[in-house]
């Protein structure tokens, strides 16, 4: 297809993308290619001795280059090697020399031979053409036998009901010993039963798996003997990660791995990606030249107005140029694929800010990419995530982007850290991000909340260490965030002292609570239940290591992180006021037949036997805070205590609940009477904890009953406390 704008040359993009990649038909097998800007395409079918047999394809109308070869079979490897002119100053580096993989390529072998000749120019000069042949130093496409997609989940889960638990597929069991030793790291060992019971016990229904795309390390990883771990380098869109595979990387990847999300859909977990589209793992244009940049530079990737180099809004060396649609639709086709054919849930887009910039390098929250979207008969069905920022002018878009997204919320992670830790005045920001940040979105679902994620400290590291630790990463510790608002506990680094151990576990449990209880998304990073630890390492990005796979042994020391967790997922789901589709309001409940319950569907506790005052909301000294939400079928109530002494707190009037049990609490065993505790008793709420009470409605006290407050004062339930609206920093000024 041709598209035409004023001024400039014509742009082409394939009519029909369906045609790309290599497809398996009666006889042989069909390639094709998009190389708009390409002079001559030849395909590189090639033997697993390394020998080619090259193949001239022709190109459409629409820039797409095609050829039918017979005989061809699954796991053929394959490359392209295209030709056009050198042009640098136009943003065109094509080099014939330089075998490429295929963008649509369902599966890649082999890795990059570094010390290879995979640059596209010569060593003195980023922009004088290397004529060295690359094919014996860089990964192959294969041609993949089409099967069967993985059975669907039996039901999707709206947004707010997931528990989203962020995990590495190599990491998360290369030390399990209940994983047989040849399936540890792989598809396969994470879809061992063993494994999914584990999952299935603490309450996860949602994994969000880091980047299994197939990516590259990076040259300078490598050159100082380490390798890219997380996966944050992608180079090939539509391929499963070789490396996770258990039994070959010539398409048996693609089968593990739906027999993986089969697994995962059958214990009822949803599967989501966590997909790099904002830059490939070719890097700047002096990095070494393996797929995109010699297809076309100027078309796949952002560049500067000289047209010579990468216009990097990404800190990665290039950006993908989804202002362009032919590259916007092989993102898309991507997503299809990987919902369709892999039977994935959705995706959390990493720097999702860069998808959405326009040919001038401008955030357009009304982007073709969203667009597409949400028109998309597929897509339009699954959950989207946004990483909400890139490192761009306007980058941070945190709470901008509508249309039914989930954002990652920053603010959350940051305030959690701070409260905890001590470094927050008063309760009213604390009242904001439990509520489900109402300030920055438009429905709780659209929170995702989280206190830790990969990158950066575990939970057991923000209570362990006050400063980086990532001398391991051979950068002299210059790597890594400084702004880790971390607690230490009084002490740096582990250690045997049992009161500090045992306020460190206390603090993890804390964070659990506090995420369980928020309206919105909670994510956790896989571990932070069975105290994993990164040794203080905060940008492990690189440690293929024991800093980064999780010691299943070492767990054993946090049984009572791990069934608390599992109780407070019970819990979340028992409640549907824990996790509310809709933001709850200050206004009182009704019952299903009309009737007036004198209840409120969100309200805030002072401690007092009343609800929150102006005054009360610009205590900066204030510790405690207490949740209180309801509907016609429940009600639960949640203090929390930030301070390190116990607190007398007094339990709201019977109208609200005729009584109080424990339903599950931080603090240590003994600490904290199970009930029931009856309406308008006094409860200490010891110092640094959680409290979770379950209310009694039966029966329903009368609406009319009365309130005593602390100077003795009698308010009804409709006129206790300030509304909703003054918690908001608009209004609470």
């Amino acid at each position: 297809m041709v598209q035409t704008l004023t001024g400039a040359p014509p742009i082409l993009f394939p009519t029909d993308s369906s045609v790309l990649g290599a497809h398996l038909m009666d006889g042989g097998c069909r390639f094709g290619l998009w190389a708009p800007r390409a002079s001559q395409v030849e395909l590189a079918l090639v033997n697993s001795d390394r020998t080619q047999r090259n193949v001239d394809m022709s190109k459409g109308p629409d820039g797409v280059w095609v050829v039918f070869v017979p005989g061809v079979a699954a796991r053929q490897l394959y490359g392209f090697r295209v030709h056009g002119p050198w042009n640098p100053d136009d943003g065109m580096r094509f080099n014939p020399a330089k075998l490429l993989i295929d963008p649509y390529a369902r599966a890649i072998t082999a890795g990059v031979d570094y010390s290879g000749p995979i640059l596209d120019h010569i060593d003195e000069s980023d922009y004088t053409p290397d004529t060295r042949d690359s094919a014996a130093s860089v990964p192959l496409s294969v041609v993949v036998e089409r099967t069967p997609p993985p059975e669907p989940i039996a039901r999707r889960r709206p947004i707010e009901e997931c528990v989203i638990y962020e995990t590495h597929v190599k990491g998360y069991t290369r030390l399990h010993p209940q994983v047989p030793e040849h399936l540890r790291g792989s598809y396969a060992g994470l879809a061992y039963p063993a494994v999914i019971d584990h999952l299935t016990r603490i309450g996860v229904n949602t994994i969000e798996l880091l980047p299994i795309h197939y990516f590259v390390s990076e040259p300078f990883v490598v050159g100082k003997g380490l390798k890219n771990y997380w996966g944050y380098n992608t180079l090939g869109f539509f391929a499963p990660h070789g490396a996770y595979c258990s039994v070959g990387t010539r398409g048996e990847q693609v089968r593990e791995f739906k027999d993986m999300v089969t697994a995962f859909h059958r214990a009822g977990i949803e599967v989501i990606l966590d997909v790099v589209y904002n830059h490939t793992g070719e890097g700047g244009h002096e990095g070494p030249t393996l797929s995109f940049r010699g297809i076309d530079h100027s078309t796949y990737y952002r560049l500067t107005n000289d047209n010579r180099n990468d216009y990097d809004v990404t800190g990665c060396g290039n950006s993908v140029n989804t202002s362009h649609p032919g590259v916007l639709t092989m993102v898309l086709d991507s997503l299809r694929y990987w919902v369709t054919e892999m039977g994935v849930d959705g995706f959390r887009y990493d720097l999702a800010t860069t998808l959405i910039r326009d040919e001038r390098h401008g955030v357009d929250q009304n982007h073709p990419f969203k667009q597409a979207i949400r028109e998309d008969p597929v897509l339009s069905q699954i959950k989207h995530i946004a990483e909400p920022w890139d490192l761009g002018p306007y980058g941070y878009q945190v709470g901008r982007w509508d249309d039914g997204w989930s954002e990652w919320n920053d603010r959350y992670r940051g305030f959690t850290r701070d409260f905890w830790r001590g470094a927050t005045p008063g309760v009213r920001e604390l009242a904001l991000r439990l509520s489900g940040s109402d300030d920055l979105f438009d429905f709780p679902g659209a929170s995702v909340n989280f206190v830790d994620a990969h990158d950066g400290f575990t939970m057991r590291d923000l209570v362990t260490y006050d400063m980086k630790h990532n001398h391991q990463n051979r950068e002299d510790n210059h790597d890594g965030s400084n702004d880790n608002r971390s607690w230490n506990c009084g002490w740096e680094g582990e250690t045997d002292d049992p009161g500090i151990k045992a306020l460190r576990h206390r603090q993890i449990r804390n964070f659990l609570a506090t995420l369980m209880t928020s309206a919105g998304v909670p994510m956790i990073v896989a571990g932070d239940e069975l105290g994993r630890t990164q040794r203080g390492n905060n940008n492990a990005y690189c440690q293929d290591s024991p800093i980064s796979w999780l010691d299943w042994e070492e767990a054993k020391s946090w049984n009572d992180v791990t069934e608390l967790m599992a109780t407070l997922t019970r819990l979340r789901t028992a409640h549907p006021t824990l996790r509310p589709a809709d933001y709850l309001r200050h206004q009182e409940v009704i019952g299903a037949d009309g009737e007036h319950t004198g209840r409120i569907a969100l309200t805030w506790l002072s401690g007092f036997g009343a609800e929150m005052t102006t005054e009360d909301w610009h205590d900066q000294s204030r510790t405690v805070l207490g949740k209180y939400s309801s509907d016609p079928d429940e009600a639960v109530l949640v203090w929390y205590n930030r301070g390190d002494q116990p607190v007398d707190i007094v339990l709201p009037p019977a109208v609200w609940s005729s009584s109080w049990t424990v339903a599950a609490h931080t603090a240590e065993p003994g600490e904290v009477p199970e009930g029931p505790l009856a309406a308008k008793s006094t409860l200490e709420l010891p110092g640094r904890s959680v409290i979770i009470l379950e209310g009694d409605l039966t029966p329903l006290p009368e609406p009319a009953e009365a309130s005593e407050t602390e100077d003795g004062t009698t308010l009804t339930s409709a006129e206790m406390g300030p509304d909703w609206a003054a918690i908001s920093p608009a209004t609470a000024e």
